[in-house]
């Protein structure tokens, strides 16, 4: 097998996420071309070794084509380009699209002769950094192992769950988890405060219960310190939901618990709450609840460093 410096990767999207990625490459060494539609956010990416390349045609005879960018529409225009004067051995895509886009990509790809894997992560630009990120993903399991070196060396490891595009549903599962856990964190917060507990506390407590996670550890600063700076928007997760929602009508699955959380999600972005991070639906928790919130100011961790 080609050590991580043979392999030639090229990478598409240096947003929140796909920057955090394509950086632990560059520093492990890797043989990396990376293009974003803003060249001025990729560049500072060259200091680690990478190459930001100004076309997308530039990257179409890499060996493993990697695709971080925002919805569907972007990686069909992206990939498009990207695929019109060459193709690459493999695709691996990392965006949170739907079950019926990855399929329509795999079909396209694998009809050019080139190798498909749906590979959606968990985690956020911080979780990369502390290298805890993670990826399930989906495809030909020969087309895994050959991939999954790079996809460990940029998180603690990756889950293969079968082919087709079982990888897609996974995250789409883990997002609608997610959604859910946030509403009712908030909802236990609130109710814990007018009680009369500083969240801190009681946040604390549950932390080192069996009850907590690396995900309430780490939106713990955010709840006691009322500091909403974006890791995921609240349209996003609104999306997820929504893809979760569709999912469970197509295969005759009850989501009452997630039918209700978007309902929440969606009163607090009808009040324009659109631009802060998920983690909002703690202020209108509060405001549904008459509940005033300043923020502790006490120093928490949030378990990633």
């Amino acid at each position: 097998m080609p050590t991580h410096t043979e392999q030639k990767l090229g990478w598409i999207g240096a947003g929140r996420m796909g920057y955090a990625m394509a950086e632990r490459l560059a520093k492990g060494g890797c043989d990396i071309a990376v293009w974003n539609r803003t060249k001025a956010k990729a560049d500072p990416l060259s200091k680690y070794g990478a190459k930001v390349v100004n076309q997308l045609e530039e990257l179409s005879t890499k060996d493993i084509l990697f695709c971080m960018v925002s919805t569907y529409d972007d990686v069909k225009e992206v990939l498009g380009k990207a695929l019109a004067k060459g193709k690459p051995k493999m695709v691996i895509e990392c965006s949170s699209i739907s079950l019926e886009g990855s399929a329509e990509l795999r079909k396209e790809l694998e009809g050019r002769g080139i190798q498909y894997l749906a590979a959606p992560v968990s985690g956020n630009a911080k979780v990369i950094k502390a290298g805890k990120l993670t990826f399930v993903v989906s495809g030909p399991k020969a087309a895994y192992e050959a991939a999954r070196p790079y996809l460990d060396m940029m998180g603690t490891g990756s889950s293969y769950v079968g082919e087709g595009e079982l990888a897609r549903i996974a995250k789409i599962c883990h997002n609608v988890m997610l959604g859910v856990v946030i509403q009712n964190l908030c909802e236990i917060t609130v109710l814990a405060q007018k009680v009369g507990m500083p969240r801190h506390a009681f946040l604390d407590f549950l932390n080192k219960s069996v009850m907590g996670s690396m995900f309430t550890r780490y939106k713990t600063p955010a709840l006691v310190n009322l500091d909403f700076h974006v890791t995921f928007t609240p349209k996003l997760l609104r999306k997820d939901l929504d893809l979760g929602l569709d999912a469970g009508k197509e295969f005759e699955v009850p989501m009452p618990v997630t039918s209700i959380t978007r309902d929440i999600l969606q009163q607090m972005i009808g009040q324009g709450m659109t631009e802060q991070d998920f983690s909002t639906l703690l202020l209108a928790q509060a405001r549904a609840s008459g509940v005033e919130l300043k923020p502790e100011n006490v120093q928490v961790g949030d378990g990633l460093s």
